[in-house]
């Protein structure tokens, strides 16, 4: 794999868009899954649009204002030292979104609670990245594409969506070849890529099998 290849699978598979792109496959393939088959095509394009300001353009903006005053040398955090700050703010943006789409954005957090569930493993997942960066360098692109796979292979597995197999199989694809490029980039060492994918498929199996 080359690097520019390796560059863009990098940026188009980054971590923050993790929730978008699960949410918006399971709203457009399986909205009973997440309970939003009770609302038409636009609603939901138009509440998956604001799921991704929340857990996209909101903390990136956040990581470029830690950036330009400073307080992180890189917007690639590919020092340990400039990992943690970012990582914390990050869980605190995700952890508002999953509050708000919990408890604040009724109706819909009472007829697709699901929203917040999700909104609320994938803070997990971020705070853990966060607490072991504090002293080791884990892969969150490893983190975020094994909690897509791993969500996506669960709720195929526990609610027979039998039309979420071939998305499964493309990301399952996509996963293998962007912890090559993570590897080709010399982002992290095959352990730290390994134990990242890990970590995300682990979190998001233990919240599809006993809160979805």
């Amino acid at each position: 794999m080359n690097t520019r290849l390796a560059q863009f699978l990098s940026v188009i598979l980054h971590p923050l868009l993790m929730p978008t792109f699960l949410l918006g496959l399971l709203f457009f393939t399986s909205p009973s899954i997440v309970g939003v088959d009770v609302l038409t095509p636009l609603i939901r394009l138009t509440l998956l649009g604001f799921i991704c300001i929340t857990t996209f353009f909101v903390p990136a903006l956040g990581i470029y204002y830690l950036y330009r005053a400073g307080y992180v040398k890189s917007l690639h955090l590919d020092d340990l030292s400039d990992r943690k700050l970012p990582y914390f703010l990050t869980a605190f943006f995700y952890a508002f979104a999953t509050y708000f789409f919990s408890y604040q954005l009724a109706p819909l957090s009472e007829i697709a609670p699901e929203i917040g569930i999700i909104l609320g493993s994938i803070t997990v997942s971020i705070a853990l990245v966060g607490l072991i960066s504090l002293s080791w360098k884990i892969s969150a692109h490893g983190t975020g594409i094994g909690g897509f796979v791993g969500a996506v292979f669960g709720i195929a597995v526990k609610f027979s969506e039998n039309n979420l197999l071939y998305p499964f199989l493309i990301f399952l694809v996509l996963g293998g070849m962007l912890v090559s490029a993570r590897l080709q980039l010399n982002a992290h060492t095959p352990a730290q890529v390994g134990a990242g994918v890990f970590l995300g498929i682990l979190v998001s199996l233990i919240t599809v099998w006993w809160f979805v």
